[in-house]
């Protein structure tokens, strides 16, 4: 299975790691906690406590044009809050 792990860089998740230890992923929606997790692991070479993990509906979106009315549907994705061990984290920004 390709598992797909893409960090989330926001304002609201990077108050939540810099306060508690704990890292926003979207993920795959067919991955599971202990793929998360070994994927984390290998990925960032930390060591993790905990996963939670979200399913997020796609939401149905409109706006008004010159041609009318345009309808469209964001996808549905899942979410991953990973709890580190103390003392690690991950540096996002040191690969830019």
């Amino acid at each position: 299975m390709n598992l797909m792990i893409t960090p989330i860089v926001t304002e609201k998740a990077n108050a939540i790691s810099e306060k508690t230890n704990r890292f926003s992923f979207k993920v795959s929606p067919d991955a599971n906690k202990y793929q998360i997790k070994d994927a984390v692991e290998k990925l960032y070479d930390v060591k993790v406590v905990g996963v939670s993990t979200m399913k997020y509906e796609g939401k149905k979106k409109m706006r008004y044009t010159k041609r009318g009315i345009q309808r469209g549907k964001v996808a549905a994705f899942k979410k991953a809050v990973v709890t580190l061990a103390e003392g690690q984290t991950i540096d996002f920004y040191s690969n830019i």
